[in-house]
């Protein structure tokens, strides 16, 4: 394996490698840093996770350095604000000892600060599409000396529409030298149609993650009706060791609607959506990050580009609409070879995105879990005569009586699973997965306490003695808490057909002296290698 002293860097970029903790760079980097420094346009995919911002940042960087200008040198284009953020701040880091200057452009705030910083000087403009093709029809952005122009999770931005803003600001770029990079988690039709528009003899890289470095993500399924997911929702929460949750709703309406019905229960939460400020996006993404919210809850803007190294949980409350969009938002867990757990909430009249997600992935790509609220969804082939029962907590399509899980467990198996179900308890128990988080039966659906008892909707504290005022926080070896046994690697059910989930919050627990192949959440203060996304 390559070390970055294989690479042609420089000593001064090697001095910031060793500085950022960086010791052996990810495939991505190893191939791309060498191709960029030799100037040749680049054709690069790779998962999310993998260090592509350093694999173009570093040798832009290096190259800059060594051909100083005063124009605009460099241009960065992302599809999210949020991403955008990310990249300026890896740019930052990076150049923290050149006097290059960056500049960071996007939409939702007052444009007069971007403007100033154009206005001073700049070598580096890392940008979404729509405030930069504006600031330049006002003639504040020049792009006829960029030499090296980036275009980064290319495949969302042209999910998102900006192909003809992409294209125009192409044109824009007039330097016959300029050195194009194009990067994309997926190499689809239309990217490579963009490709051979932009690109000039590219070189290709393909990264295909090792075992090691596939996300390692297990997959729940909670089948349950549309007004059930909401107190579905509240009772997962009461386990304390579910420390950090990012959940994604499918609109702005029911993201706020989520964060106030969250707030009532004592769960502090806040959302990210496209009718926030960009400084509300900012904050709430932050406190999240350190932990003062306990959930953020989003739209799909926050599906890619949202570099948060220590999630353990992410919840689909709204089924995704397709395929691609539901690898993406659980791709913000089970990064950098972590483990995490995505689960996803499905109703009847979402069934046909379950099974668009089985054609492409596979029949087991979801284990399904069994709750108290559990109903049967509709079969793909036969939907019309399979009709959800009208008590959300009657028997399921197997056949089970859900009554009898009122201790608050949740067990799993496949969804084709052919298990005799009037089986006992204890048989059943092998085939699945079981969350047990202990928790208060009064409140697992939702806050049944007076109002005045409630915590205010701004998220305060709570009156519970030291449920979540003493949890550990956000940093390290971060997995999932709890306890899950036969983690999945490629595939969705847990080795041997069952896993364990157990949210242990006893105090005297020590998680030290755990199974090594239990996958629990316990955060420890141990060193991680950094790794930059």
């Amino acid at each position: 394996m390559s070390t970055f002293n294989d690479l042609g860097l420089s000593p001064q970029m090697l001095a910031t490698v060793e500085v950022q903790g960086y010791s052996t760079p990810t495939p991505i980097q190893e191939a791309a840093i060498p191709a960029i420094l030799s100037g040749k346009d680049l054709f690069a995919t790779a998962p999310t996770g993998t260090g592509k911002t350093a694999a173009f940042a570093i040798p832009i960087l290096q190259k800059m350095m060594e051909n100083p200008s005063k124009n605009i040198n460099t241009l960065v284009l992302a599809p999210t604000r949020e991403l955008a953020h990310q990249i300026s701040d890896n740019f930052k880091k990076y150049a923290a000892n050149t006097p290059l200057r960056i500049t960071l452009i996007y939409g939702g705030v007052p444009q007069f600060r971007q403007v100033d910083n154009l206005k001073r000087g700049t070598q580096i403009v890392i940008a979404t599409p729509g405030r930069l093709l504006d600031l330049m029809e006002q003639g504040y952005v020049n792009l006829k000396a960029v030499e090296h122009f980036v275009l980064d999770e290319c495949d969302r931005m042209l999910d998102m529409g900006f192909i003809s803003d992409i294209r125009e600001i192409g044109a824009k770029l007039e330097s016959l030298s300029k050195q194009t990079m194009l990067f994309s988690a997926t190499a689809s039709k239309e990217i490579r149609v963009l490709s051979e528009e932009l690109l000039n003899d590219p070189q290709r890289i393909d990264i295909v993650p090792t075992e090691e470095q596939k996300p390692k993500i297990a997959q729940w399924l909670f089948a349950v009706g549309q007004k059930n997911k909401e107190a579905l929702l509240v009772d997962l929460l009461q386990d304390a060791d579910i420390d950090a949750m990012l959940v994604f709703s499918r609109t702005k309406h029911g993201a706020d609607k989520l964060v106030s019905l969250l707030r009532d229960a004592d769960i502090s939460a806040c959302a990210i959506h496209g009718d926030k400020s960009q400084r509300d996006r900012t904050r709430n993404l932050d406190n999240f990050k350190i932990g003062r919210d306990r959930v953020l809850v989003a739209t799909d803007v926050a599906a890619r580009g949202v570099d948060i190294p220590t999630l353990n949980y992410v919840l689909n409350f709204d089924m995704a609409e397709d395929p691609e969009t539901h690898t993406h938002r659980i791709g913000r867990t089970g990064r950098a070879g972590k483990e995490g757990l995505a689960i996803s909430f499905c109703s009847p009249h979402e069934a046909k995105h379950l099974h668009a997600l089985q054609k492409e992935y596979g029949q087991d790509v979801l284990l399904e879990m069994e709750h108290d609220f559990r109903i049967e969804l509709p079969d793909k082939h036969s939907a019309s005569s399979r009709k959800p029962s009208g008590n959300s907590r009657g028997k399921s399509s197997y056949g089970r009586n859900q009554g009898a899980h009122k201790s608050g467990d949740y067990r799993g198996r496949g969804v084709n699973d052919s298990r005799r179900s009037d089986a006992p308890q204890g048989e059943r128990r092998s085939g699945g997965g079981e969350f047990r988080g202990e928790r208060n039966r009064d409140s697992s659906r939702g806050d049944a306490r007076p109002a005045s008892d409630r915590r205010p909707s701004g998220g305060g504290g709570s009156d519970r003695p030291n449920r979540f005022s003493d949890r550990p926080q956000r940093s390290g070896d971060a997995r999932p808490s709890g306890e899950f046994r036969g983690s999945r690697s490629g595939d969705s059910r847990p080795a041997g057909g069952g896993g364990e989930f157990r949210g242990k919050r006893s105090g005297g627990d020590s998680r030290d002296s755990r199974p090594s192949g239990d996958f629990r959440g316990n955060r420890s203060s141990e060193p991680r290698r950094k790794v930059t996304r």
